[in-house]
Protein backbone atom coordinates (compact mmCIF):
# COMPACT_ATOMS: atom_id res chain seq x y z
CA UNK A 1 0.00 0.00 0.00
CA UNK A 2 1.41 3.46 -1.06
CA UNK A 3 1.16 6.64 0.96
CA UNK A 4 0.74 9.99 -1.23
CA UNK A 5 1.04 13.55 0.26
CA UNK A 6 -1.08 16.05 -1.76
CA UNK A 7 -0.42 19.55 -0.80
CA UNK A 8 -3.82 21.66 -0.86
CA UNK A 9 -5.70 18.74 -0.53
CA UNK A 10 -9.13 21.51 0.82
CA UNK A 11 -8.53 23.22 -2.90
CA UNK A 12 -10.93 22.52 -5.98
CA UNK A 13 -8.68 20.43 -8.01
CA UNK A 14 -6.94 18.58 -4.78
CA UNK A 15 -10.22 17.50 -3.37
CA UNK A 16 -11.29 16.26 -6.57
CA UNK A 17 -7.66 13.79 -6.98
CA UNK A 18 -8.52 12.76 -3.37
CA UNK A 19 -11.52 11.45 -3.85
CA UNK A 20 -10.23 9.60 -7.38
CA UNK A 21 -7.60 8.19 -5.46
CA UNK A 22 -9.83 6.77 -2.53
CA UNK A 23 -12.45 5.11 -5.34
CA UNK A 24 -9.60 4.16 -7.59
CA UNK A 25 -6.93 2.77 -5.29
CA UNK A 26 -5.68 1.52 -1.57
CA UNK A 27 -3.89 4.39 -1.07
CA UNK A 28 -3.13 6.27 2.24
CA UNK A 29 -3.38 9.89 1.65
CA UNK A 30 -2.03 12.82 4.00
CA UNK A 31 -2.80 16.58 2.53
CA UNK A 32 -1.05 19.24 3.60
CA UNK A 33 -3.29 22.39 3.61
CA UNK A 34 -3.11 25.75 5.58
CA UNK A 35 -6.39 26.75 4.83
CA UNK A 36 -6.46 30.22 3.16
CA UNK A 37 -9.02 31.59 0.22
CA UNK A 38 -8.72 29.09 -2.08
CA UNK A 39 -9.10 26.11 0.82
CA UNK A 40 -12.71 25.10 1.94
CA UNK A 41 -12.91 21.62 4.30
CA UNK A 42 -16.18 21.53 3.73
CA UNK A 43 -14.88 20.30 -0.17
CA UNK A 44 -13.10 16.91 1.66
CA UNK A 45 -16.08 17.04 3.98
CA UNK A 46 -18.77 16.05 1.09
CA UNK A 47 -16.75 13.83 -1.10
CA UNK A 48 -16.06 11.67 2.16
CA UNK A 49 -19.48 11.28 3.03
CA UNK A 50 -19.79 9.29 -0.50
CA UNK A 51 -17.02 6.49 0.80
CA UNK A 52 -17.28 4.14 3.98
CA UNK A 53 -15.76 4.70 7.21
CA UNK A 54 -12.76 2.20 6.83
CA UNK A 55 -11.84 4.93 3.12
CA UNK A 56 -12.28 7.93 5.44
CA UNK A 57 -10.04 6.62 7.81
CA UNK A 58 -6.86 6.77 4.64
CA UNK A 59 -7.33 10.41 4.27
CA UNK A 60 -5.22 12.46 6.86
CA UNK A 61 -5.26 16.49 7.21
CA UNK A 62 -2.25 18.04 8.69
CA UNK A 63 -1.87 21.65 9.20
CA UNK A 64 1.10 23.76 8.03
CA UNK A 65 2.04 26.87 5.83
CA UNK A 66 4.67 26.07 3.06
CA UNK A 67 6.11 29.14 3.45
CA UNK A 68 7.51 27.94 6.54
CA UNK A 69 10.23 25.05 6.19
CA UNK A 70 8.43 21.47 7.14
CA UNK A 71 9.94 20.90 10.34
CA UNK A 72 10.56 17.65 12.89
CA UNK A 73 7.00 17.57 13.73
CA UNK A 74 5.42 18.36 10.44
CA UNK A 75 7.75 15.41 9.32
CA UNK A 76 6.47 13.52 12.11
CA UNK A 77 3.25 14.01 11.05
CA UNK A 78 3.65 13.31 7.55
CA UNK A 79 5.40 10.21 7.58
CA UNK A 80 7.64 9.03 4.53
CA UNK A 81 5.15 9.34 1.18
CA UNK A 82 5.75 7.46 -2.05
CA UNK A 83 4.52 9.83 -3.63
CA UNK A 84 4.17 13.97 -3.35
CA UNK A 85 1.50 15.68 -5.55
CA UNK A 86 2.02 19.28 -4.97
CA UNK A 87 -1.49 21.51 -5.76
CA UNK A 88 -0.83 23.96 -3.27
CA UNK A 89 -0.71 27.62 -5.09
CA UNK A 90 -1.46 30.96 -4.98
CA UNK A 91 -3.39 31.08 -8.33
CA UNK A 92 -5.64 34.72 -8.44
CA UNK A 93 -3.92 36.49 -11.26
CA UNK A 94 -5.69 39.90 -10.17
CA UNK A 95 -4.33 39.60 -6.67
CA UNK A 96 -0.96 38.51 -8.61
CA UNK A 97 -0.56 41.92 -9.98
CA UNK A 98 -1.67 43.85 -7.16
CA UNK A 99 0.43 41.74 -4.76
CA UNK A 100 3.25 40.03 -6.36
CA UNK A 101 5.78 39.12 -3.44
CA UNK A 102 2.96 36.85 -1.88
CA UNK A 103 2.80 34.89 -4.78
CA UNK A 104 6.70 34.14 -5.00
CA UNK A 105 6.47 33.74 -1.31
CA UNK A 106 3.39 30.92 -1.78
CA UNK A 107 4.56 29.35 -5.27
CA UNK A 108 8.09 29.43 -5.33
CA UNK A 109 9.60 29.24 -1.44
CA UNK A 110 6.59 26.96 -0.70
CA UNK A 111 7.80 24.83 -3.61
CA UNK A 112 11.30 24.88 -2.52
CA UNK A 113 10.26 24.32 1.20
CA UNK A 114 8.48 21.00 -0.38
CA UNK A 115 11.36 20.29 -2.76
CA UNK A 116 13.65 20.16 0.05
CA UNK A 117 11.34 17.84 2.55
CA UNK A 118 11.07 15.36 -0.56
CA UNK A 119 14.97 15.02 -0.60
CA UNK A 120 15.19 13.95 2.70
CA UNK A 121 13.06 10.90 2.07
CA UNK A 122 14.57 7.63 0.73
CA UNK A 123 12.31 5.63 -1.09
CA UNK A 124 10.25 8.77 -3.09
CA UNK A 125 8.93 7.22 -6.06
CA UNK A 126 7.48 10.45 -7.77
CA UNK A 127 7.18 14.30 -6.78
CA UNK A 128 4.77 15.78 -9.46
CA UNK A 129 4.40 19.38 -9.72
CA UNK A 130 1.10 21.43 -10.99
CA UNK A 131 1.72 23.96 -13.42
CA UNK A 132 -0.39 26.06 -15.77
CA UNK A 133 -0.73 26.82 -19.46
CA UNK A 134 -0.45 30.58 -18.52
CA UNK A 135 3.43 30.17 -18.15
CA UNK A 136 3.38 29.99 -21.77
CA UNK A 137 2.00 33.50 -22.17
CA UNK A 138 -0.71 34.42 -24.92
CA UNK A 139 -0.91 31.99 -27.55
CA UNK A 140 -1.49 33.24 -31.02
CA UNK A 141 -3.88 31.15 -33.25
CA UNK A 142 -3.10 28.48 -34.55
CA UNK A 143 -0.69 28.62 -31.86
CA UNK A 144 -0.71 24.93 -29.20
CA UNK A 145 2.27 25.16 -27.03
CA UNK A 146 4.18 22.16 -26.26
CA UNK A 147 5.76 20.57 -23.04
CA UNK A 148 9.30 22.01 -23.25
CA UNK A 149 8.13 25.53 -25.18
CA UNK A 150 9.95 28.44 -23.89
CA UNK A 151 7.86 29.90 -20.94
CA UNK A 152 6.61 33.72 -21.76
CA UNK A 153 4.80 34.82 -18.20
CA UNK A 154 2.94 37.65 -18.60
CA UNK A 155 1.79 38.32 -14.88
CA UNK A 156 3.42 37.93 -11.57
CA UNK A 157 1.51 34.86 -11.18
CA UNK A 158 2.07 32.91 -14.25
CA UNK A 159 6.09 33.74 -13.70
CA UNK A 160 5.66 32.73 -9.99
CA UNK A 161 4.55 29.36 -11.23
CA UNK A 162 7.50 29.13 -13.93
CA UNK A 163 10.17 29.70 -10.67
CA UNK A 164 8.78 27.03 -9.30
CA UNK A 165 8.92 24.92 -11.90
CA UNK A 166 12.56 25.53 -13.00
CA UNK A 167 13.50 24.80 -9.26
CA UNK A 168 11.72 21.43 -10.04
CA UNK A 169 14.23 20.99 -12.72
CA UNK A 170 17.01 22.19 -11.09
CA UNK A 171 16.07 19.49 -7.95
CA UNK A 172 15.79 16.54 -10.60
CA UNK A 173 19.32 17.72 -12.15
CA UNK A 174 20.94 18.49 -8.83
CA UNK A 175 19.42 16.34 -6.40
CA UNK A 176 18.30 13.24 -8.58
CA UNK A 177 14.34 13.96 -7.55
CA UNK A 178 12.23 11.86 -9.56
CA UNK A 179 10.17 15.05 -10.65
CA UNK A 180 7.23 14.85 -13.31
CA UNK A 181 5.65 18.39 -14.24
CA UNK A 182 2.22 18.49 -15.45
CA UNK A 183 0.53 21.72 -17.58
CA UNK A 184 -2.86 21.94 -16.77
CA UNK A 185 -5.26 24.27 -18.48
CA UNK A 186 -8.51 26.03 -17.36
CA UNK A 187 -9.89 23.56 -14.66
CA UNK A 188 -13.71 22.85 -13.97
CA UNK A 189 -16.12 21.28 -11.49
CA UNK A 190 -18.00 20.72 -9.30
CA UNK A 191 -17.08 22.63 -5.78
CA UNK A 192 -14.98 25.41 -7.83
CA UNK A 193 -14.89 29.20 -6.38
CA UNK A 194 -17.81 31.18 -7.43
CA UNK A 195 -15.65 33.92 -8.27
CA UNK A 196 -14.44 31.72 -11.37
CA UNK A 197 -15.66 32.16 -14.46
CA UNK A 198 -17.76 28.83 -15.26
CA UNK A 199 -19.55 29.02 -11.63
CA UNK A 200 -19.95 32.64 -11.91
CA UNK A 201 -21.82 32.71 -15.07
CA UNK A 202 -24.03 29.98 -13.82
CA UNK A 203 -24.94 31.90 -10.89
CA UNK A 204 -25.49 35.33 -12.48
CA UNK A 205 -27.77 33.14 -16.13
CA UNK A 206 -29.80 31.63 -13.16
CA UNK A 207 -29.82 35.24 -11.36
CA UNK A 208 -30.49 37.20 -15.26
CA UNK A 209 -27.52 39.36 -14.27
CA UNK A 210 -24.75 40.51 -17.34
CA UNK A 211 -22.16 38.15 -17.41
CA UNK A 212 -19.02 39.97 -18.57
CA UNK A 213 -16.47 38.09 -21.11
CA UNK A 214 -13.15 39.24 -21.66
CA UNK A 215 -12.55 40.35 -25.76
CA UNK A 216 -10.06 41.64 -27.84
CA UNK A 217 -9.49 45.45 -27.73
CA UNK A 218 -12.48 45.67 -30.71
CA UNK A 219 -14.82 43.85 -28.20
CA UNK A 220 -15.48 41.65 -31.46
CA UNK A 221 -13.75 37.93 -30.17
CA UNK A 222 -14.12 36.72 -26.44
CA UNK A 223 -11.30 35.04 -25.23
CA UNK A 224 -10.95 31.20 -25.50
CA UNK A 225 -9.42 28.14 -23.10
CA UNK A 226 -9.25 24.28 -23.57
CA UNK A 227 -11.27 23.78 -20.03
CA UNK A 228 -11.10 20.60 -18.45
CA UNK A 229 -13.13 18.89 -15.81
CA UNK A 230 -11.39 18.32 -12.49
CA UNK A 231 -12.21 14.54 -12.86
CA UNK A 232 -10.49 14.12 -16.06
CA UNK A 233 -6.87 15.84 -14.64
CA UNK A 234 -7.56 13.27 -11.40
CA UNK A 235 -7.38 10.44 -14.29
CA UNK A 236 -4.83 12.16 -16.54
CA UNK A 237 -2.54 12.75 -13.59
CA UNK A 238 -3.45 8.54 -12.30
CA UNK A 239 -2.19 7.62 -15.98
CA UNK A 240 0.93 10.12 -16.38
CA UNK A 241 1.73 8.37 -12.68
CA UNK A 242 1.49 4.73 -13.76
CA UNK A 243 3.72 5.47 -16.69
CA UNK A 244 7.14 2.77 -16.19
CA UNK A 245 10.66 4.09 -17.55
CA UNK A 246 9.03 6.90 -19.77
CA UNK A 247 11.70 9.19 -21.17
CA UNK A 248 11.00 12.21 -23.77
CA UNK A 249 12.17 11.83 -27.03
CA UNK A 250 12.25 14.54 -29.62
CA UNK A 251 13.69 18.15 -28.86
CA UNK A 252 14.23 17.67 -26.04
CA UNK A 253 15.75 14.08 -25.32
CA UNK A 254 17.86 14.35 -22.99
CA UNK A 255 15.26 16.21 -20.60
CA UNK A 256 15.49 13.98 -17.35
CA UNK A 257 12.55 15.84 -15.81
CA UNK A 258 8.94 14.42 -17.72
CA UNK A 259 6.52 17.03 -18.81
CA UNK A 260 2.89 16.38 -19.66
CA UNK A 261 0.46 19.03 -21.06
CA UNK A 262 -3.07 17.95 -19.80
CA UNK A 263 -5.98 19.48 -22.20
CA UNK A 264 -9.20 19.47 -22.59
CA UNK A 265 -11.26 18.44 -25.25
CA UNK A 266 -11.65 21.07 -27.23
CA UNK A 267 -11.28 24.70 -27.49
CA UNK A 268 -14.21 27.23 -26.65
CA UNK A 269 -14.63 30.59 -26.72
CA UNK A 270 -15.87 32.14 -23.40
CA UNK A 271 -19.06 33.66 -24.88
CA UNK A 272 -20.02 30.27 -26.34
CA UNK A 273 -19.41 28.72 -23.75
CA UNK A 274 -21.85 31.09 -21.66
CA UNK A 275 -24.70 30.52 -24.38
CA UNK A 276 -23.81 27.11 -23.57
CA UNK A 277 -24.26 27.29 -19.93
CA UNK A 278 -27.56 29.64 -20.87
CA UNK A 279 -29.16 26.70 -22.70
CA UNK A 280 -28.72 24.24 -19.87
CA UNK A 281 -30.77 26.30 -17.74
CA UNK A 282 -33.30 27.13 -20.65
CA UNK A 283 -32.19 30.77 -19.62
CA UNK A 284 -31.21 33.79 -21.96
CA UNK A 285 -27.92 34.96 -21.60
CA UNK A 286 -27.36 38.46 -20.89
CA UNK A 287 -23.96 39.58 -21.76
CA UNK A 288 -21.21 42.36 -22.30
CA UNK A 289 -17.89 41.69 -24.26
CA UNK A 290 -15.55 43.88 -22.91
CA UNK A 291 -11.72 44.56 -23.79
CA UNK A 292 -9.51 41.63 -22.25
CA UNK A 293 -6.07 43.35 -21.92
CA UNK A 294 -6.52 47.45 -21.16
CA UNK A 295 -9.27 46.37 -18.12
CA UNK A 296 -7.16 43.32 -16.44
CA UNK A 297 -3.43 43.85 -17.40
CA UNK A 298 -2.17 40.51 -17.43
CA UNK A 299 -4.48 38.81 -18.58
CA UNK A 300 -4.35 36.94 -21.98
CA UNK A 301 -7.05 36.53 -24.84
CA UNK A 302 -5.90 32.68 -25.57
CA UNK A 303 -4.26 30.10 -24.04
CA UNK A 304 -3.62 27.13 -26.04
CA UNK A 305 -1.77 23.61 -25.20
CA UNK A 306 -1.10 20.74 -27.73
CA UNK A 307 -2.70 17.90 -26.08
CA UNK A 308 -0.81 15.19 -28.75
CA UNK A 309 2.10 14.24 -25.82
CA UNK A 310 -0.38 12.27 -23.90
CA UNK A 311 -2.49 11.72 -26.94
CA UNK A 312 0.79 9.55 -28.40
CA UNK A 313 0.92 7.43 -25.09
CA UNK A 314 -2.88 6.66 -24.87
CA UNK A 315 -4.65 9.08 -22.65
CA UNK A 316 -6.97 12.31 -23.57
CA UNK A 317 -10.29 13.00 -21.79
CA UNK A 318 -13.01 10.43 -21.99
CA UNK A 319 -16.21 12.42 -21.85
CA UNK A 320 -17.31 15.83 -24.39
CA UNK A 321 -16.77 19.15 -22.53
CA UNK A 322 -20.82 19.57 -23.55
CA UNK A 323 -21.70 16.93 -21.33
CA UNK A 324 -19.13 17.59 -18.52
CA UNK A 325 -20.84 21.44 -18.60
CA UNK A 326 -24.17 19.96 -18.67
CA UNK A 327 -23.56 17.98 -15.12
CA UNK A 328 -21.93 21.02 -13.78
CA UNK A 329 -24.22 23.07 -13.85
CA UNK A 330 -26.90 20.62 -12.59
CA UNK A 331 -24.79 19.81 -10.06
CA UNK A 332 -24.35 23.50 -9.15
CA UNK A 333 -28.16 24.59 -9.48
CA UNK A 334 -28.66 21.77 -6.92
CA UNK A 335 -25.90 22.19 -4.66
CA UNK A 336 -26.31 26.59 -4.59
CA UNK A 337 -24.28 27.27 -1.69
CA UNK A 338 -21.30 26.68 -3.84
CA UNK A 339 -22.52 29.41 -5.98
CA UNK A 340 -22.47 31.78 -3.38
Amino acid sequence: MKKVLITGGAGFIAHHIIAHIIKNTDWDIVTLDRLDLSGNLNRLHEILDEFSTKDKKRLKIVFHDLKAEINSQIKSEIGSPDIILHLAAASHVDRSIIYPMEFVLDNVVGTVNLLDFARSLKNLEKFAYFSTDEIFGNAPEGVSYKEYDRYNSTNPYSASKASAEEFCVAYENTYKLPIVITHTMNVFGERQHPEKFIPMTIQRVRDSEKVFIHANKEKTKAGSRHYIHALDVADGLMFILGLKNYKHEGDFGNAKCPKFNLVGPEEINNLDLAQKIAEVQKRELIYELIDNHSSRPGHDLRYSLSPNLLKSLGWEPKIKLSKRIEEVVDWSLKNKRWLS
